[in-house]
């Protein structure tokens, strides 16, 4: 038997330790892991060289834009991005331009990723006014909902718990987790106003209107709505110390409950605003050390389940705009996410396994992505090639994305993809896009 690729001497993630091995490709597959000498014959053989050899990441917190949104980003250089970051699955979200808030819309954004996209994708929606649409969205096979509680996103009148609620019941008949932005829309409109009305248009008005009870008193709404409905829910970049303990609570009392964190939420404290400025102004924002400390302290007990980039392209004048009203909130991170945690291990503030569970074993489980996340044969052949010794600076002007900035630019890192797999396909080699769009596929719900 001839297969279509086999790689060798790598030092693979098996089953929770670093294995010597080689690994045999045949049709977007595993084939076989073992010894080189147990390899069948392959049309390409690639020596590894003893580099990492991990499952292809999973990000499940990217804005993709595209559509009417495409000049900050398509799914082209979203995904290019990806493959660069070492990540071979994105879950893309739905507040874009047309919303993704019926079937026309989701079936619309999937035939178009399908001819752009270099790496695997799937998509959120987010809820419509009539909650028997639901049916028809899961139907078309969006990967879970997202709900935007900062503000209006989407036709569901956030002001109305008993449509709150139905629309929770039908997501768990579904069989669909729930993304959450859990920041109460009530308290964050109301500070805002009054600041806006004191003429207050500074960073630090943005930081007091998204004070930390904005996201507590957000994710015990939405857990009290959920006790009789009982969706599952993952609540997005969770940012401070009172937020993960009444998830972890919750958790305690049974809830099916789990969260995410972000690079720049774990890296950096409010005090970096003085230096970075509005180029890191994202929701929720930048907090001060102890809620930092607390989010490190989650990985460590296993509170926080993953890490998402919340990948945010948006233009340097978006960025930089005069009013803090006006700019636009989030960072890119698809190509900085893997070397500034793998970095966070050379410094033995993270484990190894535990970096992997969080951005590719704990995604895969948490939205229903079989044969992802792991290497095992008979998996997707979804593998990222990693040089865990190779010290390189952050240069956010040579980024895949159309966003040339970042909050890390310039910092220096240890560990980086090199290779990129998607279903078996050289997608990324040494920094440079090698397949042409339309390699990876669009995901639906299983």
């Amino acid at each position: 038997m001839i297969v279509d690729s086999v790689l060798t001497n790598a030092k693979a993630y098996l089953k929770g330790e670093l294995v010597e091995c080689s690994l045999a490709v045949e049709e977007g597959k595993i084939l076989k892991i073992g010894r080189e000498p147990q390899m069948p014959n392959a049309d390409e053989k690639t020596n590894l060289h003893g580099m990492l050899l991990l499952p292809g990441l999973i990000d499940a917190h990217v804005h993709l834009r595209d559509e009417e949104k495409a000049y900050k980003e398509t799914f082209y250089t979203g995904t290019a991005a990806a493959a660069a970051g070492g990540f071979t699955t994105v879950l893309d979200m739905p507040n874009n331009t047309p919303l993704t808030a019926s079937a026309e819309a989701l079936k619309s954004r999937m035939q178009l990723a399908q001819r752009r996209a270099v790496v695997n994708v799937g998509f959120y929606a987010t809820y419509p006014e009539n909650t028997e649409e639901i049916k028809a969205i899961a139907a078309e096979g969006s990967i879970g909902f997202k709900l935007f509680m900062a503000e209006q996103v989407g036709e569901l009148n956030l002001d109305d718990d008993e449509a709150f609620k139905a629309a929770l019941k039908e997501t768990a008949a579904q069989h669909l987790p729930l993304a959450a932005h859990a920041e109460d829309k009530a308290l964050l409109k109301k500070a805002t106003d009054e600041l806006k009305l004191a003429k207050r248009d500074d960073l630090n008005a943005f930081l007091k209107a998204h004070d930390p009870k904005v996201e507590l008193k957000a994710i015990q709404h939405l857990l009290r709505l959920n006790a009789e409905a009982k969706a599952q829910l993952h609540f997005c970049h969770v940012s401070t110390k009172e937020g993960l303990s009444a998830i972890a609570e919750a958790r305690k009392e049974g809830g099916n409950v789990t969260c995410e964190v972000t690079p720049h939420h774990l890296l950096l404290t409010r005090a970096d605003y003085k230096q970075l400025g509005n180029r890191a102004v994202t929701m929720p924002p930048l907090r001060d050390k102890e809620h930092v400390d607390a989010l490190w302290k989650g990985i460590g007990e296993g509170t926080v389940d993953t890490v998402g980039s919340d990948h945010a392209p948006h233009t340097l004048e978006e960025k930089d705009a005069r009013s803090i009203w006006e700019v636009k909130v989030g960072v890119p991170g698809l190509e900085t996410t893997l070397p500034l945690l793998l970095t966070m291990v050379h410094k033995n503030r993270l484990q190894l396994p535990r970096l992997i569970e969080m951005l590719a074993e704990k995604p895969a489980q948490i939205f229903r992505l079989p044969n992802k996340g792991r290497l095992a044969e008979g998996t997707a052949a979804d593998l990222v090639v990693v040089d865990f010794k190779q010290r390189f600076k952050v240069d956010a002007s040579k980024f895949q994305s159309k966003a040339k900035f970042s909050p890390f630019n310039g910092w220096e890192v240890q560990g980086k993809a090199v290779k990129t797999y998607v279903n078996g396909c050289l997608v990324m080699d040494d920094g440079q896009i090698v397949a042409k769009p339309g390699v990876g596929a669009v995901l639906r719900r299983a």
